[in-house]
């Protein structure tokens, strides 16, 4: 059988150099693509002694919730983790893809108190304007999350003042305000320009972006929410980089909150394979085979089965065949949560 041209041979040196290296110093790059600041430090073993970079975490006693918070202090330990300077605060929990309203009140109330500790050094004017912003494109599934959760805020700024004014509404609560940018593909814009545009218009005290997230991990898909103080770089994690919405680009401090929804192609075969040779490793016919593949260190692994997939297919991103229900949910249980954090338990009817 002749070789399909449209299909480039497998090398026989599997590792591509600029896979594996680093320009600066030839290092090993593991590059797969996440999101989620709490996988980078998964991905290095050394982060527990490593320079500009903390990590403290508990399990709530009982919801058991998850809290991990990776601190990044400097510029050292943001080359190291690849993502800016700031605090990334994870809530993990296998309960998340349950149909539990009750638990789902629980994790809006973590939520709530996390938002509260990375908004505590704040000096917001009173009453503080929010703009929240739903990144993604609602007509997507799996990017949907943040135009769903908008869905779900008390927006309430145009009931504060003129004719709409309620005195229900206390002097003292947040203005509220809200945008669905949509995706460059329906607006011809970046998200960045029409954000930007609203902050000289409304001058908001605080922008709060949520997004769909890329994860590393297939487990963490629909079971984690990561909220950061460092904004957001629309589309990094799938490899469609955006401009960012940060405080540096808009002059407003921006709080980011995201899902993992979808994972790479590559990341899930290369967690199989693991799990391949922990099973090889029992049958003494398969052992050496075994021994062979765990001879070759996790980027080595994770650079061969791209070169195995990414020629015939491209760079796939994967995601549940629930994805319709994780979303509706947990965009449920986001925006209760910033409700919570923004008005109280007692104020937070959807508008």
């Amino acid at each position: 059988m002749e070789d399909n041209p449209l299909i480039p041979p497998v090398k026989t040196g599997y590792i591509p150099k600029e896979l594996t290296e680093t320009p600066q110093t030839g290092a090993p790059a593991f590059d797969v693509r996440t999101d989620l600041a709490v996988e980078e430090t998964g991905t290095r073993k050394q982060t527990a002694s490593m320079s500009g970079v903390s990590i403290s975490e508990h399990t709530e006693k009982d919801t058991q919730i998850h809290v991990t918070r990776v601190m990044i202090e400097n510029e050292i330990g943001a080359v190291a983790l690849h993502k800016p300077v700031g605090t990334y605060i994870t809530l993990e929990s296998r309960r998340m893809s349950e149909n539990n309203g009750s638990y789902h009140r629980e994790i809006s109330r973590c939520l709530a108190r996390q938002l509260h500790s990375l908004t505590a050094g704040l000096h917001f004017q009173k009453p503080p304007t929010i703009l929240a912003v739903g990144l993604g494109n609602s007509s997507v599934t799996p990017d949907a999350l943040g135009p769903m959760v908008l869905d779900n805020l008390f927006i309430n700024r145009h009931l504060r003042s003129g004719d709409f004014k309620i005195p229900a509404i206390r002097s003292s609560s947040a203005s509220v305000c809200g945008i669905v940018p949509g995706v460059m593909a329906q607006t011809g814009m970046e998200t960045a320009e029409i954000v930007k545009a609203l902050v000289r218009q409304i001058q908001p005290d605080l922008i709060i972006a949520v997004d769909a997230l890329a994860a590393r991990s297939v487990t963490r898909l629909g079971t984690t929410i990561q909220i950061s103080d460092t904004g957001i770089h629309p589309g990094s994690g799938v490899g469609n980089n955006r401009h960012a919405l940060t405080k540096q680009s808009l002059g407003v401090p921006v709080i980011a909150i995201g899902v993992p929804t979808v994972v790479g192609a590559a990341a899930i075969v290369t967690d199989t394979l693991d799990t391949l040779i922990e099973v090889l490793r029992r049958e003494t016919d398969t052992e050496d085979f075994a021994s062979v593949l765990s001879s070759m260190n996790a980027e080595e692994r994770y650079a061969l089965i791209r070169e195995l997939l990414e020629p015939r297919f491209g760079p796939m991103f994967v995601t549940p065949k629930d994805v319709d229900e994780t979303i509706k949910r947990l965009s449920y249980t986001i925006s209760e949560g910033i409700n919570i954090s923004l008005f109280g338990e007692q104020e937070n009817e959807p508008n």
